[in-house]
């Protein structure tokens, strides 16, 4: 597939052309790996897990524990 982004500002577009050169690849290259890492599942740590928790309203050790095994298997 192939998708198309209109009116990208020069200056913009030079930024990513030089983090292009930088990675050692081309344009779409680069914008390839931008939105693969941006839509990435990613790994939380301990403290955004724990915030995670409390956003829920969690309140016994059995709930968040089955809330951490249920990202650790989503994985």
């Amino acid at each position: 597939m192939n998708l198309s982004i209109k009116n990208v500002p020069d200056e913009l577009v030079q930024r990513l052309r030089e983090r292009a050169k930088r990675h050692h690849c081309s344009l779409q290259g680069e914008l390839l790996a931008i939105l693969e890492e941006a839509l990435s599942p990613k790994c939380l740590t301990v403290e955004e897990a724990y915030r995670r928790i409390q956003v829920l309203g969690l309140k016994t050790e059995e709930e968040a524990a089955a809330l951490v095994r249920e990202e650790r298997n989503a994985r």
